[in-house]
């Protein structure tokens, strides 16, 4: 199955089975992911993309409470709409499965064993709101409040975590709460409930000496944990007084639920050992998770704690498991100037955007603004405008004038070339660095800065073609309108390879355009020969099309 090469393994955020993925979910973390497994499959390496959806937690109980669902029945229908966000998108894991499975069940419950046995777990008594009206314990989602962050204060803080400024939180540290169910806040009283907790304070030291040795994470991502450490760990309560989950194995604890955020982090586990599950090699997860391979963890900025500290210490706890390579977590995608929010329904949903819009615009206009280093912002306007400037004006309209040319004057064919001149060979040139250069920018995820090396590229093929004029040439110069036309051809061909991890659409497009067939294996290799001489092209009509303003 898998080639002699690096083992690389893409581990996804997992989405919450409560709702569509909008394009901020898209931006932060599932285009990259995709954008970068993509390339390392290029390069030979061997993949190994997992997610799936997150089925459990309060999250899923109170959207399924306000649709008057069951929570499987809301998991069921979720699971199925984000499904269909990544066939739309073309979004292409090896496996994306669930944390409704009975594998994720048995991992998370062998580890937690594992972990307890260890003396890594342990049960304490602890204060935890309970709401009289509903007669619950009210865990993480159940109840918000005022978030105690002096620089924050938003009032959509919740039980576990602010999401406004990404702080983690007890319960007991909100101002003003109330009861995210029945929205009371005078039946709210803190009463004693027996609880397994996670001992990362014994992993401080551990996981400050691993933290100062990343050079190649983000300077946010080893900031924002470096910080979270400097406060001291304190131990975190990883049961709940909720009756949707994995139960805790533990005989007496059957009505106690595993935290969702201690279970979610070991799907990227439990999916690797589902994988390999019906091949042959069963153990193949292996290859993955230990010795020399490499795993990366993409996700929004919100969850940069549970995978450079919960999840660490889960794997030291664990022990000959590999902690995270990297964490590439992006900062926010912002909707006009202001962050999407699925509750108050400022989003632009992937699935609405895909029966409009072709995969490849909506790909590109994220890739092109991925908040990498800081929030940036979106707009239909800014899709439009680089679908119709960049893709279509830039790039589609490369493609169509040398294809139309090489139609017309040379009848479909690649024309041969004796000999080439400074102008064309510093295009050779360009090619060559530009894939040299963009392997090292996504290798490193900055694929933001990669995708403008090509466009950069794009640019200057332009200008080639408009410096030696092609079209005149044919009447005037057979021979030297041979060399421009053969020299562009191939340089497309090199942009087919460059862009096709970014919008594999439109490569596997050009790809028969150019007159391969269409099981050629797209690897990131470029010669100026690779296009045979006298090799039949087609004409397939536009590369992209324009969007038609009203």
């Amino acid at each position: 199955m898998f080639k002699n090469k690096k083992n690389i393994l893409v581990s996804v955020a997992w989405p919450y089975a409560n709702g569509g993925i909008h394009i901020g979910h898209m931006a932060g973390c599932y285009l990259p992911a995709d954008i970068f497994a993509r390339f390392h499959r290029m390069l030979g390496n061997n993949v190994l993309m997992v997610s799936g959806s997150d089925a459990h937690g309060t999250p899923v109980v109170i959207k399924s409470i306000q649709e008057n669902k069951t929570p499987e029945e809301l998991f069921d229908f979720y699971h199925k709409d984000i499904l269909k966000t990544w066939d739309n998108l073309g979004i292409n894991f090896d496996l994306f499965t669930s944390t409704h499975t009975e594998n994720h069940e048995k991992v998370v419950q062998d580890i937690f064993l594992d972990l307890l046995d260890k003396g890594f777990i342990y049960p304490e008594e602890m204060i935890l709101p309970y709401c009289s009206e509903c007669k619950r314990f009210l865990a993480d989602r159940y109840i918000e409040g005022t978030c105690p962050n002096s620089e924050c204060n938003s009032k959509d803080a919740r039980g576990d975590q602010c999401d406004n400024c990404g702080k983690t939180l007890d319960p007991k540290d909100l101002i003003d709460i109330h009861c995210k169910i029945c929205s009371k806040s005078d039946v709210i009283s803190f009463e004693k409930s027996d609880h397994y907790f996670l001992k990362l304070s014994h992993f401080q030291a551990d996981l400050k000496q691993w933290l100062n040795s990343k050079n190649n994470f983000k300077s946010n991502v080893k900031n924002t944990s470096l910080g979270f450490l400097s406060e001291g760990l304190i131990d975190r309560p990883i049961t709940r007084d909720i009756d949707w989950g994995i139960k805790v194995p533990v005989k007496g604890w059957e009505s106690k639920r595993i935290y969702v955020w201690f279970e979610a982090v070991l799907g990227y586990l439990s999916a690797s050992i589902e994988f390999f599950s019906t091949t042959d090699d069963k153990d193949g997860w292996k290859k993955f998770w230990q010795n020399s391979s490499e795993s990366y963890y993409f996700m929004g900025k919100d969850n940069i704690i549970f995978h450079s500290i919960i999840l660490p210490s889960i794997l030291l706890g664990k022990g000959e498991l590999n902690l995270p390579h990297n964490i590439p977590a992006n900062e926010y995608l912002n909707l006009e100037g202001l962050k999407l929010s699925s509750s108050r329904n400022w989003a632009l949903w992937v699935n609405e955007l895909s029966d409009i819009y072709e995969p490849d615009s909506i790909r590109y206009s994220l890739a092109s603004n991925f908040p990498e280093t800081s929030d940036t912002d979106f707009s239909l306007d800014e899709l439009i405008r680089a679908n119709n400037q960049e893709l279509v004006a830039a790039y589609g309209n490369l493609v169509n004038r040398i294809i139309n040319i090489c139609v017309k004057n040379f009848d479909s064919k690649i024309p041969k070339v004796i000999q080439i001149d400074d102008d064309s060979q510093k295009i050779i040139d360009m090619c060559h660095d530009t894939l040299r250069v963009v392997k090292d920018e996504i290798s490193n995820a900055r694929l933001r800065k990669g995708l403008s090396e090509i466009m950069k590229l794009c640019g200057n093929i332009n200008k080639y073609i408009d410096l030696k004029e092609p079209w005149k040439l044919v009447k005037s110069d057979k021979e030297k309108a041979e060399e421009v036309i053969w020299v562009c051809m191939t340089s497309i061909n090199c942009l087919k390879i460059l862009f096709n991890p970014y919008i594999p659409f439109s490569s596997k497009k050009l790809n028969k355009i150019l007159g391969f067939s269409d099981d050629l294996i797209f690897d990131w290799k470029w010669s100026e020969h690779d296009l045979p001489i006298n090799q039949e092209i087609n004409s397939l009509g536009p590369l992209f099309k324009k969007i038609e303003v009203e």
